[in-house]
């Protein structure tokens, strides 16, 4: 995500490729404890290409049946399937159950953000039955999980090593322009076009002719929105930086639940750097990245999502988006330790005391506003002001 880290040279990446199917061991699946076996039998220490991690999906549902399902909830540019697995276990009680929003490869690029999702469904599945505090969990929440977001950028990244590096998504150029595609990180109703985003359709971060203009953004503020007040917590993955960002990206709006934000996001921090000693550094955008908006995280706090993080894994420049295999175990275990710190966190706030926030009340430019409806009206004034060509 970084633009700091960006390589900007064509690199060769011959000897990282592989042919495609080539780590991909089917499974036989003819019992549900077979079909949990069966997510052993893919090699979660190398990427995959798209076909490879839909062959996935339908594999790890098909053996799980008791645990995990699947839904499309939208369809790309390109006309492909947007498709999340849905863990969670059925509660005696009848309870209504919360839910955890986890999504990557939202930048097509950030190979390691898929691996990583993909990593996050195996230790779930694999350990439930014996990890009784992720067993109540399960019985408390659901976790809808995305591996990739934007799955035409994804494929595209895969055709040639020319291609490796895209981010955008694969939209056709706006008129005028031959510059395909749009950073979908951009493209959320979250102070969009404001700081940190470019209007010219040749720039990596593009952020589209309107908010949720792309079908991509679009497929999840549609579904995430029609069950804003189920989520407790919103997980986006990307790649690079080691840090953990909170809202919002735009330097004038602060969180209501800022100084939370921060310790739950130190405490995940605390647990990553156990794993393998690696620092991730805590805080908003503008404070240890760049102001940017339109982004899904500030987007998810905005429509009351009272905790939402963005997860920016390794490294810190030396490979960034071509993070070597042998680096994604270690990646992916230390990820996964502090997304299960947040996850615990929000899960025994609201079922032991039920005290989390709700409204995304936020401080914009010395004014309290509460959750959509003034925050989308002070988004279309700063537009106006911006397509007005208005220094603000």
């Amino acid at each position: 995500m970084s633009q700091n880290l960006e390589l900007t040279t064509t690199i060769n990446l011959g000897h990282r490729r592989r042919k495609l199917h080539a780590s991909l061991h089917h499974a036989v699946i003819m019992s549900s404890e077979e079909g949990l076996q069966s997510t052993w039998s893919y090699d979660y220490t190398k990427y995959h290409p798209m076909d490879e991690i839909y062959r996935w999906m339908e594999e790890v549902e098909r053996g799980n049946p008791g645990l995990v399902s699947s839904a499309v909830y939208g369809q790309t540019y390109e006309g492909r399937n947007i498709t999340l697995l849905k863990l969670g276990l059925k509660n005696s009680e009848g309870r209504e159950k919360k839910v955890i929003w986890v999504d990557c490869g939202i930048h097509a690029r950030e190979w390691i953000a898929p691996a990583f999702c993909q990593w996050f469904v195996k230790e779930i599945v694999n350990s439930y039955k014996t990890n009784k505090k992720l067993e109540q969990m399960l019985q408390n929440l659901d976790i809808y999980v995305t591996p990739v977001i934007n799955v035409d950028g994804y494929i595209f990244t895969w055709t040639n090593d020319s291609t490796r590096l895209w981010r955008k998504s694969r939209s056709l150029p706006p008129q005028g322009s031959d510059c395909y595609g749009v950073d979908l990180n951009r493209n959320f109703n979250a102070n969009w076009g404001t700081v940190g985003v470019s209007f010219d359709s040749c720039a990596n971060t593009y952020c589209g002719k309107s908010p949720a203009s792309e079908p991509e953004a679009k497929a999840v503020m549609e579904f995430v929105g029609g069950m804003a007040k189920q989520i407790l917590c919103f997980l986006t993955i990307h790649s690079a930086g080691q840090l953990i960002l909170l809202p919002y990206g735009h330097p004038e709006i602060s969180a209501p639940n800022y100084n939370e934000l921060v310790s739950v996001g130190k405490a995940a921090a605390a647990e990553m750097k156990k794993v393998h000693g690696m620092n991730y550094t805590v805080g908003t955008s503008p404070q240890i990245l760049y102001p940017n908006s339109g982004s899904s995280r500030d987007w998810a706090r905005l429509i009351g999502i009272p905790f939402s993080y963005t997860f920016e894994l390794r490294d810190k420049g030396e490979f960034s988006h071509l993070l070597p295999e042998e680096q994604i175990q270690p990646a992916c275990e230390e990820a996964y330790a502090g997304a299960l710190s947040i996850i615990a966190h929000v899960h025994d706030k609201t079922f032991t005391d039920g005290t989390l926030p709700n409204a995304a009340v936020t401080t914009v430019m010395g004014f309290n506003t509460v959750s959509g409806v003034a925050m989308t009206m002070w988004c279309t004034f700063m537009t106006v002001l911006l397509t007005a060509g208005i220094s603000v």
